[in-house]
């Protein structure tokens, strides 16, 4: 158990993404298509965190030519390049899954004013 701890330890970026729940992020990963690399942009709202250590991952939600798209990213993934907090989001909730049924304005969230 101790070796796998060590392999653990070493896979955890020093610094992490300082996101909520709410908050519209733009995460940076790199997509490999045969033997090239490139980055791609997604851009949404985080509805979901769960884990802790180097399991812990968040869920992004977007709306894509009218189809909603979600993504599993890891925290501590070499293929996340980049997370960038666009916008701050005021949530009473841990898990935004209500955001699912709704549509247009409806699934706005509110912005935390500072």
């Amino acid at each position: 158990m101790d070796a796998l701890k060590l392999i653990a330890q070493d896979s955890i970026k020093e610094e992490k993404p300082q996101l909520e729940v709410g908050d519209t992020v733009k995460v940076s990963v790199n997509i490999r298509e045969g033997d090239r690399e490139r980055i791609q942009m997604f851009e949404g709202t985080v509805i979901a965190r769960r884990g802790s250590g180097v399991s812990e991952t968040f869920t992004v939600r977007r709306v894509s030519y009218g189809v909603g798209v979600e993504r599993v990213f890891p925290f501590h993934s070499p293929n996340v390049k980049k997370v960038e907090v666009v916008r701050k989001g005021h949530t009473r909730r841990a898990k935004l899954y209500y955001l699912r049924n709704r549509v247009g304005k409806a699934a706005k969230l509110r912005e935390i004013v500072k």
